[in-house]
């Protein structure tokens, strides 16, 4: 069955996250190495970027990388920074072609310096590019996002450019690393576990969740396009009142 003939181009959400998970269960399953799973998630990504640009996704946004995965084993740690570089440089120039914009938000500076200049060059490369933004979140946790968009807001009142009482949601989404994008529609959670795991907490109010028990190296556009009909399938309120008819008024 074609998946993609039954997704709304009309409803689809504008901006869809995703927490790559699973990597490491799916390799010990085959035997190997937590690094295998991580080398073997990069089709995943590839695949899922596709199917978001075929049907009009403007923004995608993977979490990646954590601050909290700095804690893991030195040699896991230097071999994701590694297939980081090699993906990045590997990927660019389709990314180019097909009119993808690559971004990048988190603590940047915690990241090697033959990281960073190669995420730079990749996002100066596409920064004209407008089909589709994709956002990698790396050394990235919302707790740190929002504690450091306060303290940004802090010396703003320090520094007499920002009174107390001007402070509003408004205000505050502007001094978050994803001050650029909308809210994400649809959040998306691989491997079956159930849980936000410190990403985009502020951001993701009123996103509608999805888990799938599927690992992420084994998820591809169906899989994708799974969520997508699912989620045109709810009715987002926003906290509000479902509209009522006027039978049901009446009643």
């Amino acid at each position: 069955m074609d998946l993609k003939q039954h997704i709304n181009k009309d409803r689809l959400p504008a901006h869809v996250a995703i927490i790559m998970d699973g990597n490491g269960r799916w390799a010990r399953e085959r035997g190997r190495e937590r690094n295998f799973g991580h080398q073997n998630g990069v089709e995943s990504v590839r695949d899922t970027v596709k199917a978001a640009a075929e049907i009009g996704i403007k923004y995608l946004t993977f979490f990646a990388f954590s601050t909290e995965n700095w804690c893991r084993p030195h040699k896991e740690v230097e071999t994701l920074m590694d297939l980081l570089v090699k993906a990045i440089g590997n990927e660019t120039p389709e990314l180019n072609e097909k009119g993808v914009r690559l971004n990048a938000i988190g603590d940047l500076e915690s990241l090697p310096e033959r990281c960073r200049q190669q995420l730079n060059e990749a996002i100066e490369l596409t920064e004209s590019n407008n089909r589709l933004i994709v956002t990698v979140a790396l050394s990235y946790s919302a707790r740190w996002e929002i504690a450091n968009a306060t303290q940004k807001i802090a010396q703003k009142i320090a520094d007499r450019l920002l009174q107390p009482d001007e402070i509003d949601e408004e205000v505050f989404s502007a001094h978050l690393e994803t001050a650029s994008l909308p809210d994400p529609d649809l959040l998306i959670r691989t491997s079956g576990e159930l849980r936000l795991s410190n990403f985009m907490l502020w951001q993701m109010a009123y996103t509608e969740l999805y888990f799938t028990p599927v690992f992420w190296p084994d998820f591809r556009r169906k899989h994708f396009y799974q969520a997508i009909i699912d989620y045109q399938r709810r009715e987002r309120r926003f906290g509000k009142l479902k509209p009522q008819t006027a039978a049901t008024k009446n009643a």
